[in-house]
């Protein structure tokens, strides 16, 4: 069975009474719809300025490059985007808390000048599960997000304390940003499971939900599932979620598929909290109008090209570091032109920029 026959066959059996309650949620169907309404169709990208490799080197303060971030969010909302993901880590607030929240305030001031909102994302299982404060590595040649961290990664298994300066963490960025209406959503933690974790990532899913309920944002709170074989993590995210969030790199027809059987259980507002890989066939040209017409939210992975290195796939490396004839993600290249203008017209005729 494919992984989106398995999560429908999750959603089908295991948990429908549940969703149908959401007895686990503090918003109700109605306040979130209300939030869905007074924000409208949200599009953009999963958003890492093209001179950073990772979270830190986003947001350390001798790597944080306000003139990139104001530059490329420019050319975003020329586009017509209204919503950036943006992922942070622990480790730039446990080094410097002040500091690192200073950052974050001018990264949504920035923003917020181009009339983009925020959806925030703290925890990631996905890529290098190690990790160092200060000077972050070079890509590595053709390989795709090469330097991208896990956060909390391999430690929480082996430093007992780590899920203390967490709680800290979650709880000091939600209190300082919780009536913040530059930030539009709280994305408490990316492809939880992914790397082999499976339910190892579980108590800590939990914790964090448990963490954003006690602080109570104004904003609502989710965590996209990902993979149909996660059962646990799976009901878990969509029991607890304000609004569902999910990723799927797959062609149309699919796609298709997981909204209906999505919205089939719930009365929730959505977001595609990541889409586009193009050798997979998932295409702007294709999805994107999807996702407007079924008001799904619409936020693809990558925007500028750069030092993450996503246009190339995950598993296929160029190690010369040669350009694909066919980009994996990505939009544009630094100096602004796009990998294709067609795929730019079409995001522009959706966003309402031309006609």
């Amino acid at each position: 069975m494919n992984t989106i026959k398995k999560l429908f066959f999750i959603i089908s059996l295991t948990v429908v009474a549940t969703y149908a309650t959401g007895q686990n949620r503090v918003w109700t169907i109605e306040k979130a719809n209300n939030w869905s309404k007074t924000n409208g169709w949200l599009r953009g990208a999963n958003f890492q300025p093209s001179t950073a490799i990772n979270q830190l080197e986003m947001f350390q303060a001798e790597t944080f490059d306000t003139l990139t971030i104001d530059k490329e969010l420019g050319i975003a909302e020329g586009l017509g985007m209204n919503c950036m993901r943006v992922f942070i880590h622990h480790v730039a607030w446990e080094t410097d808390k002040e500091g690192f929240k200073k950052r974050l305030k001018k990264y949504l001031e920035i923003s917020q000048k181009h009339h983009i909102g925020t959806m925030l994302v703290f925890f990631d299982d996905c890529w290098n599960k190690t990790y160092n404060p200060g000077k972050q590595p070079e890509p590595k040649p053709g390989v795709h997000n090469s330097g991208w961290l896990r956060d909390p990664g391999d430690l929480i298994f082996s430093d007992s304390t780590l899920i203390n300066r967490l709680e800290a963490y979650v709880k000091d960025v939600l209190t300082t940003f919780k009536n913040d209406n530059r930030v539009l959503i709280w994305d408490l933690y990316n492809e939880p499971g992914n790397n082999g974790l499976g339910n190892k990532s579980l108590p800590l899913l939990k914790k964090v939900f448990e963490w954003g309920r006690t602080v109570n944002p104004s904003q609502p709170l989710t965590s996209g599932i990902w993979a149909g074989w996660l059962h646990d993590l799976n009901k878990f995210q969509l029991e607890n979620s304000d609004v569902i969030s999910y990723h799927n790199y797959e062609y149309i027809d699919e796609h298709q598929k997981q909204i209906d059987s999505l919205r089939n259980h719930f009365h929730l507002p959505m977001i595609c909290s990541e889409y586009m890989a193009r050798n997979k066939g998932s295409l702007f040209q294709t999805i994107m109008p999807l996702l407007k017409r079924e008001n799904v939210g619409a936020i693809n992975w990558g925007f500028v090209a750069g030092k993450t290195n996503t246009i190339y796939a995950w598993d296929m490396p160029i190690p010369s570091g040669k350009e694909p004839v066919l980009w994996f993600h990505d939009l544009l290249r630094k100096d602004g032109t796009p990998f294709s203008e067609d795929e730019i017209k079409t995001i522009k005729k959706l966003t309402g920029k031309i006609k």
